[in-house]
């Protein structure tokens, strides 16, 4: 049984800029997020920070960006950037460090990876304070498609799949776009993948692994019905430990069991790129890529609802530009302690902090 949360709770018991730009332009969504009327307005109570972050070792400038995540303490921020700031940005013979820690002011307190990476996505620290980093580039020089995890101090720790080739767990995984550790347990959920949507091989599903890399099970397949996925673009667990999909190309939000059985969707928070979760389950997601060619009538910018009846609440809208009429807005997003919004913006670059008053 299908249980949908959308302008109200209905209760049953239970783009990728390079390479696949051109699939992930296509129009998403699903036959039910279709009758979804858009939801662009709600309070705004932030005040916007753009540039907010600074290289101070490399001195350079950001590459564009994904991945945003608080660290354990609670005010410091990791980002990973793509090294490069020309047109098809990645890490590929680069030299740049694509993984940053900042502290509580936006001052870099120290960054490490150069030379691991071809396209830098998601990032997540661990209840012991180690960060993983999901390379979401296909293989390239033998490196790519894989999940790496670091020390705080940037030592490798382990990595997931196989550098430089897509396939399947547990010899490989393809494309990944985000990386989860359960706190109770330290198991390792790997979102992929960021394929061409188009494509006959597209991959969809989230790979679980215990914590010491040994691979556990798979969870969804592609397509849109309940519990699969198009492009998973970033996971979280709630308050309950349920696992909370962005589903981006299928425009919602999937809540499952850890063990990967459906439970609701959401379909008021439109093609989440971001997800971050409070502990009063309130849900934070950014939409960067709504328009009307891949989501007619919606716009980007971030919405914030409750997971508990999955109305928004806030809209918070997008950087205005000159050159796109329907703005810009960050990837990934996160909120530290003091109630404060951060998103990893891949086309501005950087990291924009969202204070809140």
């Amino acid at each position: 049984m299908r249980c949908v949360l959308a302008a109200s709770l209905v209760v049953v018991a239970a783009a990728r800029e390079v390479p696949s730009a051109q699939g992930q332009q296509q129009r998403g969504g699903t036959p039910q997020t279709d009758k979804v009327a858009p939801v662009n307005s709600g309070a705004n109570p932030y005040r916007v920070v753009r540039d907010w972050a600074h290289f101070n070792t490399e001195k350079r400038p950001w590459g564009g960006s994904n991945g945003v995540a608080i660290d354990r303490d609670g005010r410091s921020v990791w980002a990973v950037d793509r090294c490069s700031t020309g047109t098809t940005p990645g890490c590929v013979g680069s030299t740049a460090n694509p993984v940053h820690l900042f502290d509580a002011s936006g001052k870099e307190v120290r960054s490490f990876g150069a030379g691991l990476f071809v396209w830098p996505h998601g990032i997540h620290v661990d209840r012991d304070g180690n960060v993983w980093v999901a390379d979401s580039g296909p293989g390239a020089a033998g490196k790519g498609s894989v999940v790496i995890k670091f020390s705080p101090e940037g030592r490798v720790l382990m990595t997931l799949g196989k550098p430089g080739v897509s396939g399947n767990p547990p010899e490989a995984v393809t494309e990944p776009t985000d990386v989860l550790t359960d706190p109770a347990n330290g198991d390792v959920y790997v979102a992929e993948s960021h394929s061409n949507v188009a494509g006959p091989n597209l991959v969809g599903r989230i790979s679980v692994f215990d914590r010491n890399g040994k691979f556990l099970r798979m969870i969804g397949r592609t397509g849109t019905g309940p519990g699969e996925f198009r492009t998973p673009h970033a996971l979280e667990f709630d308050s309950q430990g349920r696992l909370i999909v962005a589903d981006r190309h299928n425009h919602r939000v999937q809540i499952l069991t850890k063990e990967g059985k459906f439970i609701a969707e959401l379909h008021n928070f439109g093609r989440s790129s971001g997800l971050a979760i409070d502990a009063n389950d309130m849900i934070y997601t950014a939409d960067s890529e709504s328009d009307e060619p891949r989501h007619p009538g919606w716009r980007r910018g971030i919405r914030i609802g409750s997971l508990k009846d999955g109305k928004v609440t806030t809209f918070i809208p997008p950087h205005a530009t000159p050159d796109l009429a329907d703005g810009q807005m960050g990837e990934g997003i996160a909120i530290d302690a003091a109630g404060n919004l951060y998103t990893a913006e891949a086309q501005l670059r950087g990291i924009t902090k969202y204070v809140r008053q």
